[in-house]
């Protein structure tokens, strides 16, 4: 009403300020989440931002008649322009209330969609898995059959007839229960932030909850690529194809170089900085590692700041190893280190609640946590996952050693970034004497080379 008041007293100024800004001004300044290094402040224009939020427009088909749910830092670029891109398309956007109170927040808003990253979607799925072990052995059988029937699913083919028959009746037995735990409505879910595992993508998918995987950076605005559920260009494992109006190029040693709108004005008050991260012609250097599948999905293997170098001159690729780790429901976090070692290793932080059933279950005695993790019969169970795992890396990949740590890793206490990504820098010191010891002893302990 007050607006409508004094509408004509305030119409000539409204339009002088609002003409006063240029698509190429200063919008906002977002700090990088210092995950390899210092933190770095990101200058993004009108531009930058908008220009992504359009692109954004062709990936969901939501409007004014759907709801989501948002929970990531509403400083973090992705949750902001796909938040600015929501309210274009007229979605209502509802605010958790806390970290805490989601569960009951996707129950009471009951959204069509939402953002994440993939570390609170593995929580997700690892306490529906948990619920699972828990059941009475027949619905424990027809479960875990509906899971290992999800781990099959693809979203471009969807399969012969017998394939759509017993997915029906997943559907109808298990999955439907999945999609009332997230409110009932749930379609997509877009994740950024991090690699998600394949598997993850699978099986939400299967259960009728489209889970599309993108890339970006807060350099970017952030999309550079995302699998589009509206056009089918979905390749699981990749983060799908190249955005609109965005280019990339894979250079010689394999970093991906962005191109376009989106690409930010530069690093503020560090211009040596934004000389050495952009181009004079204007590719951006991501300081990722990666491919592009088919001449069309980009697939990211790692980051370049990340990889390190064995004594043997080998080179690994860490994120790849400790996402195929996390995949182990006894895994909750786990670090690759071994950088001018003759080996990988890992320290590795266990599913705590998991490994208390278990322990449990196999009549291990223990006074705490510390005496848990330091348990022979424990560090037995877990150089079984690691060598599972191991298999299916290659020789220089494979840990060697793995010590279990008891801390809970979290962004309030340092571990991990907002997004809930590793900050290596950070572990490293904090864990230096436990990393040397590793490489320090002469002989294994016991865990196998």
């Amino acid at each position: 009403e007050l607006g409508k008041e004094k509408s004509s007293q305030f119409r000539d100024t409204l339009e002088e300020l609002k003409n006063s800004v240029t698509p190429e001004d200063l919008v906002t300044i977002i700090y990088t989440s210092g995950t390899t290094g210092f933190p770095k402040g990101v200058m993004l224009s009108h531009r930058n931002i908008v220009s992504n939020a359009l692109a954004a427009a062709n990936v969901h088909n939501f409007g004014s008649e759907h709801r989501t749910l948002s929970f990531l830092p509403v400083c973090h670029i992705f949750e902001r322009t796909v938040g600015y891109q929501f309210q274009m398309a007229g979605i209502s956007i509802y605010y958790a209330e806390n970290m805490g109170t989601i569960a009951d927040n996707l129950k009471e808003i009951k959204p069509h969609v939402f953002i994440t990253v993939p570390r609170l979607l593995e929580n997700v799925y690892g306490k529906i898995i948990n619920t699972g072990k828990g059941l009475p052995y027949i619905r424990k059988q027809i479960f875990f059959w509906s899971v290992n029937l999800g781990m099959r699913y693809d979203y471009v083919q969807p399969g012969n007839w017998f394939y759509r028959i017993q997915l029906n009746i997943a559907n109808k037995l298990v999955f439907k229960k999945w999609r009332a735990a997230l409110g009932g409505n749930v379609s997509l879910i877009l994740s950024g932030g991090a690699a998600l595992q394949p598997r993850l993508s699978r099986v939400f998918g299967a259960a009728g909850i489209a889970v599309t995987e993108g890339y970006g950076l807060t350099e970017t605005s952030p999309v550079i690529a995302v699998n589009n559920i509206v056009t089918r260009e979905i390749c699981v494992g990749t983060v799908g194809p190249i955005f609109q109006g965005v280019q990339v190029k894979i250079a010689q040693d394999g970093e991906i170089m962005c191109k376009g709108p989106n690409v930010m004005m530069g690093y503020y008050k560090e211009p040596e900085m934004t000389r050495e991260a952009i181009e004079p012609d204007g590719w951006l250097h991501t300081g990722d590692i990666g491919v592009l599948v088919d001449g069309k999905y980009l697939r990211i293997t790692d980051r370049k700041k990340e990889i390190f170098k064995m004594s043997s001159g080998k080179y690994i690729a860490p994120q790849a190893i400790e996402n195929k780790f996390k995949e182990s429901f006894f895994i909750e976090q786990v670090f690759v280190v071994g950088e001018n070692q003759k080996f990988a290793s890992a320290l590795i932080v266990p599913n705590l609640q998991l490994l208390h059933n278990w322990a449990s279950i196999h009549k291990v005695q223990l006074q705490d946590n510390t005496d848990l993790v330091s348990n022979p019969q424990v560090i037995a169970r877990y150089q079984k996952e690691v060598n599972t795992i191991n298999v299916s890396l290659g020789q220089t990949e494979r840990i060697k050693r793995f010590r279990l740590v008891t801390d809970e890793w979290s962004p309030q206490t340092g571990e991990l970034s907002p997004t809930l990504k590793l900050k290596r820098k950070f572990l490293y010191e904090k864990y230096s004497a436990l990393i040397e010891e590793i490489f320090s002893v002469d002989n294994n302990n016991g865990i196998e080379d």
